[in-house]
């Protein structure tokens, strides 16, 4: 997969990327850590500058990045990041992780069924990632993660905009993500799922 688009923007991309990366990250960080020990290692793949990270290892989690764009994983080491140049298709890791993520970069995975079963194969845990379900049909991702070998899934609303700071407003769309009748009606329109599956 080309990823020359990123070379000229991989420089301070989360903060370019996000109105309140601070926020956004952390929401992130929530979904992530539950059920994941001090010291857990999470492997994140298509990591970009690695901005996921600090978020982590404030939650005691361990931190590792895997990126297809060589300048976006020397940004990421720029930042004392552990970032590996690769393919989130074939990347292996040398040890197994309790957790492996992948936001905004579903789209890279050439075959989504496979790409499960890859991931299943090194992840102790669970893999955490978002999903667009006006891209894709929420069910299909669901049966295609169960036929990985992903046995639990579970699918939240994740009510956090990239290019607005929702200030003072953030609690009012957090309690929105818990009403089901509510969140399914925005999701129609806007933000996303974030789904973990569990072996």
């Amino acid at each position: 997969m080309s990823t020359d688009k990123y070379d000229r923007t991989a420089a301070s991309w989360t903060a370019r990327q996000y109105a309140d990366s601070a926020t956004y990250l952390r929401r992130r960080a929530d979904l992530i850590a539950p059920g994941l020990a001090s010291g857990d290692l999470v492997l994140d793949l298509a990591c970009g500058d690695g901005g996921l990270g600090a978020a982590l290892e404030a939650r005691g989690l361990r931190y590792r990045g895997v990126d297809a764009n060589a300048a976006m994983v020397a940004e990421a080491r720029s930042h004392g990041v552990e970032a590996a140049l690769g393919d989130l298709n074939d990347f292996v890791p040398d040890e197994p992780v309790a957790a492996t993520t992948l936001f905004r970069a579903l789209y890279y995975a050439r075959d989504r069924a496979a790409f499960f079963a890859h991931v299943a194969a090194y992840t102790e845990h669970k893999l955490v990632f978002d999903v667009n379900p006006r891209q894709y049909a929420l069910a299909d991702v669901v049966h295609d993660l169960r036929s990985a070998g992903f046995a639990h899934v579970e699918a939240r609303p994740f009510f956090v905009p990239q290019r607005v700071s929702l200030g003072p407003l953030a609690p009012v769309a957090a309690a929105a993500e818990r009403l089901e009748p509510l969140a399914r009606a925005i999701l129609r329109f806007r933000f996303t799922y974030v789904v973990s599956a569990f072996s």
